[in-house]
């Protein structure tokens, strides 16, 4: 990396974890040439500032690498897997089961169609053109 790092990189520990998982380029193709590590530090940048994929700095690649890597890996469930691979990691390391084996479920939600939310509103409604008052 030779430029200044942003708040949204990846440390080199967070970078070891997750190199390994970085799919390898296609068979037959050319080489990569591309650094996997500035894809993902450039992929966190656009989540974590809310930015549009055209703003990318220039220090970055291409928006449009980027965006590639991103859209194909969502696609492909890649996100998702290694959401479930660090969250079981996480939880291996502080002494859990990789996967919970219980969940919990709030019963003090806040009942919003209790009474028919539509029917009951268009009660009202007539009640109010019944009377007159708009």
């Amino acid at each position: 990396m030779n430029r200044q790092p942003y708040p949204s990189d990846l440390s080199d520990k967070e970078w070891a974890i997750l190199a390994p998982w970085i799919p390898a380029a296609k068979a037959g193709g050319r080489p990569r040439r591309i650094d996997m590590r500035e894809v993902v530090n450039a992929i966190f940048y656009v989540i974590k500032g809310g930015i549009q994929w055209r703003m990318l700095p220039h220090e970055f690649p291409k928006w449009q690498t980027i965006y590639y890597y991103y859209n194909t890996w969502r696609k492909s469930g890649l996100w998702r897997e290694w959401n479930r691979l660090l969250r079981e990691k996480v939880r291996v390391v502080a002494g859990h089961e990789a996967t919970p084996s219980a969940a919990s479920v709030d019963s003090q939600t806040v009942k919003t169609t209790e009474k028919g939310g539509h029917a009951a509103l268009m009660v009202a409604s007539a009640l109010r053109v019944a009377s007159g008052s708009f």
